[in-house]
Protein backbone atom coordinates (compact mmCIF):
# COMPACT_ATOMS: atom_id res chain seq x y z
CA UNK A 1 0.00 0.00 0.00
CA UNK A 2 1.72 3.17 -1.11
CA UNK A 3 -0.99 5.74 -1.14
CA UNK A 4 -1.46 7.87 2.42
CA UNK A 5 -4.47 8.45 1.85
CA UNK A 6 -4.87 4.63 2.10
CA UNK A 7 -2.74 4.00 4.97
CA UNK A 8 -4.71 6.53 6.66
CA UNK A 9 -8.06 5.08 6.71
CA UNK A 10 -7.04 1.62 7.42
CA UNK A 11 -4.92 2.60 10.68
CA UNK A 12 -8.08 4.58 10.91
CA UNK A 13 -10.34 1.23 10.81
CA UNK A 14 -8.12 -0.59 12.70
CA UNK A 15 -7.49 1.42 15.64
CA UNK A 16 -11.27 2.53 16.00
CA UNK A 17 -12.12 -1.54 16.10
CA UNK A 18 -9.43 -1.82 18.82
CA UNK A 19 -11.52 0.74 20.27
CA UNK A 20 -14.06 -1.27 21.60
CA UNK A 21 -16.37 0.27 24.16
CA UNK A 22 -14.23 2.97 25.00
CA UNK A 23 -15.08 6.83 24.77
CA UNK A 24 -13.51 8.56 21.52
CA UNK A 25 -12.70 11.31 24.09
CA UNK A 26 -10.63 8.97 26.13
CA UNK A 27 -9.13 6.38 23.10
CA UNK A 28 -7.55 9.29 21.38
CA UNK A 29 -5.00 9.77 24.20
CA UNK A 30 -4.30 6.30 24.24
CA UNK A 31 -3.64 6.46 20.15
CA UNK A 32 -2.12 9.39 19.74
CA UNK A 33 0.42 8.92 22.76
CA UNK A 34 1.28 5.36 21.43
CA UNK A 35 1.81 7.63 17.83
CA UNK A 36 3.98 10.18 19.33
CA UNK A 37 6.34 7.42 21.53
CA UNK A 38 6.68 5.36 18.11
CA UNK A 39 7.77 8.50 16.46
CA UNK A 40 10.28 9.82 19.01
CA UNK A 41 11.52 6.33 19.08
CA UNK A 42 12.16 6.28 15.04
CA UNK A 43 13.96 9.72 14.78
CA UNK A 44 16.02 8.41 17.85
CA UNK A 45 16.73 5.38 16.45
CA UNK A 46 18.21 7.04 13.02
CA UNK A 47 20.59 9.34 14.81
CA UNK A 48 21.73 6.28 16.91
CA UNK A 49 22.52 3.85 14.13
CA UNK A 50 24.72 6.72 12.82
CA UNK A 51 26.10 7.40 16.09
CA UNK A 52 27.08 3.14 16.03
CA UNK A 53 29.05 3.77 13.13
CA UNK A 54 30.85 6.68 14.17
CA UNK A 55 34.18 6.14 16.49
CA UNK A 56 34.37 9.05 17.72
CA UNK A 57 30.47 9.15 18.65
CA UNK A 58 28.89 7.70 21.77
CA UNK A 59 25.58 6.46 20.77
CA UNK A 60 24.12 6.68 24.34
CA UNK A 61 25.33 10.55 24.64
CA UNK A 62 22.42 12.48 25.54
CA UNK A 63 24.21 15.80 24.26
CA UNK A 64 24.36 13.93 21.16
CA UNK A 65 20.58 14.46 20.26
CA UNK A 66 20.04 17.15 22.00
CA UNK A 67 22.86 18.72 19.04
CA UNK A 68 20.52 17.46 16.64
CA UNK A 69 17.63 18.50 18.23
CA UNK A 70 16.40 14.80 18.63
CA UNK A 71 14.52 13.43 21.59
CA UNK A 72 17.12 11.28 23.87
CA UNK A 73 14.69 7.54 23.96
CA UNK A 74 16.05 5.64 26.89
CA UNK A 75 16.26 1.83 26.39
CA UNK A 76 13.52 0.70 28.30
CA UNK A 77 11.04 3.20 26.18
CA UNK A 78 12.61 2.57 22.99
CA UNK A 79 9.59 0.96 20.44
CA UNK A 80 11.53 -1.77 19.49
CA UNK A 81 12.10 -3.29 23.15
CA UNK A 82 8.03 -2.28 23.82
CA UNK A 83 6.88 -3.92 21.03
CA UNK A 84 8.79 -6.94 20.33
CA UNK A 85 9.48 -8.25 23.93
CA UNK A 86 6.57 -6.48 26.16
CA UNK A 87 4.01 -6.11 24.47
CA UNK A 88 2.38 -8.97 24.45
CA UNK A 89 2.42 -9.17 28.27
CA UNK A 90 -0.32 -8.47 30.66
CA UNK A 91 2.15 -5.78 32.12
CA UNK A 92 2.32 -3.68 29.33
CA UNK A 93 0.20 -0.85 29.96
CA UNK A 94 2.59 -0.01 33.02
CA UNK A 95 5.22 -0.82 31.13
CA UNK A 96 4.28 2.10 28.45
CA UNK A 97 3.31 4.25 31.34
CA UNK A 98 7.02 3.42 32.71
CA UNK A 99 8.43 4.16 29.17
CA UNK A 100 6.82 7.77 28.93
CA UNK A 101 8.27 8.57 32.54
CA UNK A 102 11.57 7.95 31.84
CA UNK A 103 11.41 9.87 28.54
CA UNK A 104 10.01 13.26 30.26
CA UNK A 105 13.01 12.85 32.74
CA UNK A 106 15.59 12.75 29.92
CA UNK A 107 13.77 15.53 27.76
CA UNK A 108 13.14 18.56 30.20
CA UNK A 109 10.63 20.08 27.25
CA UNK A 110 8.37 17.04 27.29
CA UNK A 111 7.95 17.56 31.49
CA UNK A 112 4.49 16.80 32.20
CA UNK A 113 2.81 16.65 28.32
CA UNK A 114 3.05 12.72 27.40
CA UNK A 115 -0.11 10.59 28.36
CA UNK A 116 0.32 8.03 31.58
CA UNK A 117 -2.93 5.64 31.94
CA UNK A 118 -2.25 3.03 29.82
CA UNK A 119 -2.44 0.88 33.10
CA UNK A 120 -5.29 1.71 33.70
CA UNK A 121 -7.72 -1.85 34.99
CA UNK A 122 -10.23 0.23 32.08
CA UNK A 123 -8.21 -0.48 29.20
CA UNK A 124 -8.08 -3.86 27.37
CA UNK A 125 -4.27 -4.89 27.68
CA UNK A 126 -4.64 -7.05 25.06
CA UNK A 127 -6.00 -4.44 22.70
CA UNK A 128 -3.54 -2.37 23.26
CA UNK A 129 -0.80 -5.04 22.51
CA UNK A 130 -2.58 -5.82 19.04
CA UNK A 131 -2.42 -1.32 18.67
CA UNK A 132 1.08 -1.27 19.59
CA UNK A 133 1.59 -3.76 16.57
CA UNK A 134 -0.46 -1.95 14.26
CA UNK A 135 1.48 1.16 14.82
CA UNK A 136 4.91 -0.34 15.03
CA UNK A 137 4.63 -1.22 10.87
CA UNK A 138 3.66 2.28 10.30
CA UNK A 139 6.52 3.44 7.43
CA UNK A 140 7.83 -0.39 6.51
CA UNK A 141 6.78 -1.39 2.99
CA UNK A 142 6.07 2.75 2.22
CA UNK A 143 7.49 3.45 -1.08
CA UNK A 144 8.65 7.29 -0.99
CA UNK A 145 8.20 7.86 2.55
CA UNK A 146 10.14 7.43 5.85
CA UNK A 147 8.55 6.40 9.18
CA UNK A 148 8.40 9.68 10.73
CA UNK A 149 7.18 11.52 7.86
CA UNK A 150 3.82 9.40 7.92
CA UNK A 151 3.62 9.43 11.54
CA UNK A 152 3.78 13.06 11.05
CA UNK A 153 0.64 13.02 8.65
CA UNK A 154 -0.75 10.10 10.52
CA UNK A 155 -0.83 11.76 13.63
CA UNK A 156 -2.65 14.64 12.01
CA UNK A 157 -5.16 12.47 10.12
CA UNK A 158 -6.25 11.27 13.60
CA UNK A 159 -6.69 14.51 15.19
CA UNK A 160 -9.44 14.90 12.49
CA UNK A 161 -11.15 11.80 12.63
CA UNK A 162 -10.93 12.13 16.47
CA UNK A 163 -12.49 15.57 16.35
CA UNK A 164 -15.09 13.94 13.80
CA UNK A 165 -15.59 10.94 16.69
CA UNK A 166 -16.36 13.28 19.34
CA UNK A 167 -18.53 15.40 17.70
CA UNK A 168 -19.22 19.06 19.53
CA UNK A 169 -16.25 18.17 22.08
CA UNK A 170 -13.85 17.91 19.22
CA UNK A 171 -13.99 20.97 18.05
CA UNK A 172 -12.08 22.12 21.10
CA UNK A 173 -8.95 21.26 19.95
CA UNK A 174 -9.49 20.92 15.90
CA UNK A 175 -10.24 23.24 13.66
CA UNK A 176 -10.57 21.58 10.15
CA UNK A 177 -8.00 21.65 7.69
CA UNK A 178 -9.49 23.29 5.07
CA UNK A 179 -10.17 26.33 7.08
CA UNK A 180 -6.31 26.38 8.27
CA UNK A 181 -5.44 26.01 5.19
CA UNK A 182 -7.28 29.25 3.85
CA UNK A 183 -6.13 31.13 6.96
CA UNK A 184 -2.70 30.33 5.72
CA UNK A 185 -3.05 30.82 2.22
CA UNK A 186 -4.13 34.30 2.69
CA UNK A 187 -1.96 35.41 4.54
CA UNK A 188 1.17 33.79 3.45
CA UNK A 189 3.39 33.22 6.16
CA UNK A 190 6.81 32.97 4.59
CA UNK A 191 8.48 34.17 7.54
CA UNK A 192 8.21 36.24 11.01
CA UNK A 193 6.22 35.62 14.27
CA UNK A 194 2.78 33.94 13.96
CA UNK A 195 0.38 33.53 16.93
CA UNK A 196 -2.15 31.96 18.02
CA UNK A 197 -3.48 32.73 21.54
CA UNK A 198 -6.26 29.63 21.19
CA UNK A 199 -3.94 27.66 19.80
CA UNK A 200 -5.92 23.79 19.98
CA UNK A 201 -3.72 20.71 19.59
CA UNK A 202 -1.40 23.53 17.17
CA UNK A 203 -2.81 22.91 13.46
CA UNK A 204 -2.53 27.11 12.32
CA UNK A 205 1.64 26.08 12.91
CA UNK A 206 1.19 22.70 11.26
CA UNK A 207 -0.26 24.25 8.22
CA UNK A 208 2.37 27.40 8.31
CA UNK A 209 5.44 24.55 8.30
CA UNK A 210 3.81 22.94 5.16
CA UNK A 211 3.05 26.28 3.84
CA UNK A 212 6.29 27.09 3.84
CA UNK A 213 7.41 23.84 2.64
CA UNK A 214 5.54 24.15 -0.49
CA UNK A 215 6.87 27.44 -1.60
CA UNK A 216 10.60 26.70 -1.27
CA UNK A 217 10.96 28.38 2.32
CA UNK A 218 12.27 26.47 5.98
CA UNK A 219 10.80 26.13 9.17
CA UNK A 220 13.50 28.29 11.05
CA UNK A 221 12.14 31.46 9.06
CA UNK A 222 9.32 31.81 11.00
CA UNK A 223 9.10 31.21 14.65
CA UNK A 224 5.84 29.84 16.73
CA UNK A 225 4.29 31.17 20.07
CA UNK A 226 0.95 29.87 21.29
CA UNK A 227 -1.28 29.52 24.14
CA UNK A 228 -3.96 27.17 25.42
CA UNK A 229 -6.19 27.24 28.36
CA UNK A 230 -7.44 23.36 28.24
CA UNK A 231 -4.22 21.36 30.14
CA UNK A 232 -5.42 18.08 28.09
CA UNK A 233 -5.39 19.82 24.65
CA UNK A 234 -1.88 21.65 25.27
CA UNK A 235 -0.56 18.31 25.94
CA UNK A 236 -1.62 17.27 22.25
CA UNK A 237 -0.34 20.74 20.84
CA UNK A 238 3.11 20.50 22.13
CA UNK A 239 2.93 16.53 20.99
CA UNK A 240 1.46 17.70 17.43
CA UNK A 241 4.32 20.01 16.55
CA UNK A 242 6.89 18.12 18.55
CA UNK A 243 6.31 15.50 16.22
CA UNK A 244 6.60 17.86 13.18
CA UNK A 245 10.20 18.88 14.24
CA UNK A 246 8.47 22.67 15.26
CA UNK A 247 9.99 24.40 17.97
CA UNK A 248 7.32 26.07 19.32
CA UNK A 249 6.68 28.58 22.53
CA UNK A 250 3.53 27.00 23.89
CA UNK A 251 2.30 27.88 26.96
CA UNK A 252 -0.30 27.01 29.40
CA UNK A 253 -3.29 29.42 30.90
CA UNK A 254 -6.07 31.34 30.60
CA UNK A 255 -5.07 33.89 27.29
CA UNK A 256 -7.22 36.93 28.85
CA UNK A 257 -6.36 36.27 32.25
CA UNK A 258 -2.83 34.48 32.28
CA UNK A 259 -1.61 36.30 29.33
CA UNK A 260 2.29 34.23 28.71
CA UNK A 261 3.30 36.25 25.77
CA UNK A 262 2.13 39.66 27.25
CA UNK A 263 4.41 41.98 25.44
CA UNK A 264 4.54 40.08 22.14
CA UNK A 265 4.07 42.10 18.90
CA UNK A 266 3.56 39.57 16.23
CA UNK A 267 3.43 39.51 12.14
CA UNK A 268 0.88 36.88 11.47
CA UNK A 269 -2.33 35.70 13.79
CA UNK A 270 -3.87 33.07 13.07
CA UNK A 271 -6.94 31.82 15.38
CA UNK A 272 -10.07 30.20 15.88
CA UNK A 273 -11.44 31.46 19.60
CA UNK A 274 -14.83 29.33 20.72
CA UNK A 275 -17.36 31.29 19.56
CA UNK A 276 -20.10 33.50 21.73
CA UNK A 277 -18.47 32.21 25.37
CA UNK A 278 -20.06 33.77 27.96
CA UNK A 279 -18.19 32.59 30.89
CA UNK A 280 -14.69 34.26 29.27
CA UNK A 281 -14.60 36.48 32.76
CA UNK A 282 -15.02 39.46 31.16
CA UNK A 283 -16.40 41.53 33.98
CA UNK A 284 -12.75 41.64 35.75
CA UNK A 285 -10.91 42.81 32.59
CA UNK A 286 -12.78 46.31 32.83
CA UNK A 287 -9.79 48.18 33.09
CA UNK A 288 -7.76 46.09 30.60
CA UNK A 289 -5.19 47.98 28.48
CA UNK A 290 -6.30 45.94 25.64
CA UNK A 291 -10.12 47.44 25.34
CA UNK A 292 -8.91 50.49 22.87
CA UNK A 293 -11.68 50.54 21.11
CA UNK A 294 -14.29 49.77 24.10
CA UNK A 295 -15.20 47.45 26.71
CA UNK A 296 -16.47 43.85 25.15
CA UNK A 297 -19.70 42.94 26.90
CA UNK A 298 -19.10 40.69 29.53
CA UNK A 299 -21.32 37.94 28.01
CA UNK A 300 -19.47 37.51 24.73
CA UNK A 301 -16.15 37.50 23.95
CA UNK A 302 -15.96 37.71 20.42
CA UNK A 303 -15.00 41.60 20.67
CA UNK A 304 -12.72 40.67 22.86
CA UNK A 305 -10.60 38.33 21.12
CA UNK A 306 -10.96 40.27 18.21
CA UNK A 307 -8.93 43.27 20.62
CA UNK A 308 -6.86 40.95 21.76
CA UNK A 309 -5.09 40.46 18.59
CA UNK A 310 -5.55 43.13 17.37
CA UNK A 311 -3.23 44.73 20.34
CA UNK A 312 -0.68 41.43 19.25
CA UNK A 313 -0.02 42.54 15.92
CA UNK A 314 3.32 44.13 14.84
CA UNK A 315 2.91 47.64 12.98
CA UNK A 316 2.75 45.77 10.01
CA UNK A 317 1.30 42.63 11.45
CA UNK A 318 -1.95 41.03 9.91
CA UNK A 319 -4.56 38.31 11.19
CA UNK A 320 -6.53 35.70 10.47
CA UNK A 321 -9.43 35.11 13.01
CA UNK A 322 -12.47 32.25 13.04
CA UNK A 323 -15.62 34.49 14.23
CA UNK A 324 -19.67 33.52 14.68
CA UNK A 325 -21.38 34.90 11.58
CA UNK A 326 -23.10 37.53 14.19
CA UNK A 327 -20.03 38.98 14.68
CA UNK A 328 -20.60 40.96 11.71
CA UNK A 329 -23.90 42.03 12.66
CA UNK A 330 -24.23 42.52 16.37
CA UNK A 331 -25.63 45.48 18.18
CA UNK A 332 -25.47 44.22 21.84
CA UNK A 333 -23.96 45.79 23.95
CA UNK A 334 -20.68 48.10 22.80
CA UNK A 335 -20.11 45.30 20.20
CA UNK A 336 -21.24 47.99 17.26
CA UNK A 337 -19.77 50.50 18.52
CA UNK A 338 -16.51 48.62 19.06
CA UNK A 339 -16.66 46.94 15.56
CA UNK A 340 -17.42 50.91 13.93
CA UNK A 341 -14.25 52.60 15.94
CA UNK A 342 -12.33 49.55 14.36
CA UNK A 343 -13.51 49.85 10.68
CA UNK A 344 -13.08 53.78 11.21
CA UNK A 345 -9.51 53.31 12.35
CA UNK A 346 -8.54 51.10 8.94
CA UNK A 347 -7.73 47.54 11.21
CA UNK A 348 -10.25 45.64 8.97
CA UNK A 349 -9.18 44.22 5.76
CA UNK A 350 -11.53 41.32 4.37
CA UNK A 351 -14.33 39.35 5.41
CA UNK A 352 -15.11 36.28 4.13
CA UNK A 353 -18.45 34.69 4.77
CA UNK A 354 -18.32 30.47 5.10
CA UNK A 355 -20.28 27.90 4.10
CA UNK A 356 -21.71 26.09 6.62
CA UNK A 357 -21.06 22.25 8.05
CA UNK A 358 -17.39 23.40 7.83
CA UNK A 359 -17.20 22.18 11.63
CA UNK A 360 -17.41 19.42 13.27
CA UNK A 361 -18.55 21.04 16.97
CA UNK A 362 -20.94 23.32 15.88
CA UNK A 363 -23.84 24.21 13.15
CA UNK A 364 -23.53 27.81 13.97
CA UNK A 365 -22.98 29.83 10.55
CA UNK A 366 -19.11 31.18 10.70
CA UNK A 367 -16.92 33.86 9.11
CA UNK A 368 -13.65 34.66 8.89
CA UNK A 369 -12.08 38.88 9.79
CA UNK A 370 -8.82 39.96 8.46
CA UNK A 371 -7.47 42.50 10.18
CA UNK A 372 -4.01 44.69 9.34
CA UNK A 373 -2.09 46.82 11.25
CA UNK A 374 -1.09 49.78 8.29
CA UNK A 375 -3.02 49.27 5.15
CA UNK A 376 -1.05 51.62 3.99
CA UNK A 377 2.79 50.07 4.36
CA UNK A 378 4.69 49.50 1.11
CA UNK A 379 4.31 45.54 0.91
CA UNK A 380 0.87 45.69 -0.38
CA UNK A 381 -0.76 48.57 -2.17
CA UNK A 382 -2.99 51.36 -0.17
CA UNK A 383 -6.44 49.90 0.91
CA UNK A 384 -6.79 51.65 3.48
CA UNK A 385 -10.47 53.74 2.14
CA UNK A 386 -11.36 49.68 1.30
CA UNK A 387 -12.84 46.46 2.44
CA UNK A 388 -12.85 43.55 0.50
CA UNK A 389 -16.24 41.42 1.33
CA UNK A 390 -16.01 38.00 0.05
CA UNK A 391 -19.26 35.75 -0.07
CA UNK A 392 -17.88 31.87 0.01
CA UNK A 393 -21.10 30.87 1.03
CA UNK A 394 -21.82 29.06 -1.38
CA UNK A 395 -18.23 26.85 -2.09
CA UNK A 396 -16.81 23.27 -0.61
CA UNK A 397 -17.97 19.81 -1.06
CA UNK A 398 -20.02 17.64 1.14
CA UNK A 399 -17.86 14.90 2.18
CA UNK A 400 -20.11 12.84 4.32
CA UNK A 401 -23.70 13.72 5.44
CA UNK A 402 -23.08 16.45 8.22
CA UNK A 403 -19.70 17.94 7.00
CA UNK A 404 -18.42 19.87 4.12
CA UNK A 405 -14.78 20.71 2.75
CA UNK A 406 -13.32 23.85 1.09
CA UNK A 407 -11.56 21.94 -2.38
CA UNK A 408 -8.17 23.05 -2.90
CA UNK A 409 -9.82 25.29 -5.81
CA UNK A 410 -11.83 26.95 -3.48
CA UNK A 411 -9.20 27.94 -1.27
CA UNK A 412 -7.48 29.28 -4.35
CA UNK A 413 -9.94 31.29 -5.36
CA UNK A 414 -10.58 33.07 -2.25
CA UNK A 415 -7.12 33.55 -1.23
CA UNK A 416 -6.62 34.30 -5.40
CA UNK A 417 -9.33 37.43 -4.82
CA UNK A 418 -7.85 38.70 -1.69
CA UNK A 419 -3.93 38.87 -3.24
CA UNK A 420 -5.32 40.53 -6.03
CA UNK A 421 -7.23 43.46 -4.38
CA UNK A 422 -4.83 43.57 -2.17
CA UNK A 423 -0.59 43.19 -4.06
CA UNK A 424 0.70 46.08 -6.22
CA UNK A 425 0.00 45.64 -9.81
CA UNK A 426 -2.97 43.10 -9.43
CA UNK A 427 -5.61 43.31 -11.49
CA UNK A 428 -8.80 43.08 -9.38
CA UNK A 429 -12.13 43.10 -10.32
CA UNK A 430 -15.57 42.36 -7.90
CA UNK A 431 -17.70 39.82 -9.49
CA UNK A 432 -21.55 40.03 -8.31
CA UNK A 433 -22.46 37.20 -5.77
CA UNK A 434 -19.23 36.63 -4.68
CA UNK A 435 -16.81 39.46 -3.96
CA UNK A 436 -16.72 43.23 -3.81
CA UNK A 437 -14.40 45.94 -3.00
CA UNK A 438 -16.51 48.30 -0.90
CA UNK A 439 -15.66 51.97 0.21
CA UNK A 440 -15.94 53.30 4.04
CA UNK A 441 -18.84 55.39 2.53
CA UNK A 442 -20.66 52.54 1.40
CA UNK A 443 -20.28 50.88 5.15
CA UNK A 444 -21.16 53.68 7.17
CA UNK A 445 -24.15 53.71 4.82
CA UNK A 446 -24.84 49.94 6.22
CA UNK A 447 -24.57 50.82 9.81
CA UNK A 448 -20.90 49.64 9.42
CA UNK A 449 -22.36 45.86 9.18
CA UNK A 450 -19.82 43.75 7.48
CA UNK A 451 -21.99 40.70 6.20
CA UNK A 452 -20.15 39.99 2.72
CA UNK A 453 -24.23 39.25 1.32
CA UNK A 454 -25.02 42.89 1.84
CA UNK A 455 -22.30 44.16 -0.25
CA UNK A 456 -21.67 41.53 -2.94
CA UNK A 457 -25.18 41.36 -4.67
CA UNK A 458 -26.28 38.33 -5.97
CA UNK A 459 -24.95 35.65 -8.41
CA UNK A 460 -25.06 36.70 -12.15
CA UNK A 461 -27.16 34.44 -13.91
CA UNK A 462 -26.24 33.69 -17.45
CA UNK A 463 -28.44 34.42 -19.95
CA UNK A 464 -29.70 31.21 -21.85
CA UNK A 465 -31.08 33.09 -25.01
CA UNK A 466 -34.45 31.82 -24.12
CA UNK A 467 -37.51 34.39 -23.82
CA UNK A 468 -40.30 34.12 -21.14
CA UNK A 469 -42.86 33.49 -23.01
CA UNK A 470 -41.05 30.24 -24.89
CA UNK A 471 -39.95 28.98 -21.39
CA UNK A 472 -43.63 29.48 -19.68
CA UNK A 473 -44.41 27.43 -23.46
CA UNK A 474 -42.28 24.59 -22.54
CA UNK A 475 -42.99 24.17 -19.22
CA UNK A 476 -46.69 23.86 -19.93
CA UNK A 477 -46.20 21.58 -22.85
CA UNK A 478 -43.83 19.54 -20.49
CA UNK A 479 -46.60 19.26 -18.05
CA UNK A 480 -49.19 18.52 -20.58
CA UNK A 481 -47.09 15.00 -21.46
CA UNK A 482 -46.42 14.17 -18.11
CA UNK A 483 -50.35 14.43 -17.19
CA UNK A 484 -51.27 12.28 -20.49
CA UNK A 485 -48.72 9.66 -19.31
CA UNK A 486 -49.95 9.39 -15.81
CA UNK A 487 -53.65 9.04 -17.46
CA UNK A 488 -51.92 6.02 -19.17
CA UNK A 489 -50.19 4.64 -16.37
CA UNK A 490 -53.32 4.86 -14.35
CA UNK A 491 -55.65 3.42 -16.81
CA UNK A 492 -53.26 -0.02 -17.81
CA UNK A 493 -53.26 -0.54 -13.99
CA UNK A 494 -56.65 -0.65 -13.47
CA UNK A 495 -57.10 -3.02 -16.61
CA UNK A 496 -54.72 -5.22 -15.11
CA UNK A 497 -56.24 -5.30 -11.91
CA UNK A 498 -59.90 -6.10 -13.50
CA UNK A 499 -57.99 -9.16 -14.91
CA UNK A 500 -57.14 -10.91 -11.59
CA UNK A 501 -60.56 -9.68 -10.84
CA UNK A 502 -60.48 -6.70 -9.02
CA UNK A 503 -62.73 -3.79 -10.28
CA UNK A 504 -61.75 0.12 -9.58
Amino acid sequence: MTDIKDLEKTLWATADKLRNNMDAAEYKHVVLGLIFLKYISDAFDELYQKLKTDKHSDAEDKDEYLAENVFYVPPSARWSFLQHQRAKLPTIGKDIDDAMDAIEKDNPSLKGVLPKDYARPALDKKRLGELIDLIGNVGFNQKGHNSKDLLGKVYEYFLGMFADAEGKRGGQFYTPESIVKLLVEMLEPYSGRIYDGCCGSGGMFVQSEKFLEAHGGKIGDIAVYGQESNPTTYKLAKMNLAIRGIDAKIELGDTFHNDRHKDLKVDFIMANPPFNISDWGGEQLLDSHLWKYGIPPSGNANYGWLQLFANKLSPTGTGGIVLANGSMTTNSGTENEIRKAMIQEGLVDCMVALPTQLFYNTQIPACLWFLARNRKNHKFRDRSNEILFIDARKLGVMTSRKNRILTDDDIARIAGAYHNWRNKGSKYQDIQGFCKAATQKEIEANNFVLTPGRYVGTEEIEDDGVSFDEKVSLITSELKIQFHQSNELQTRIKNNLKKIGIDL
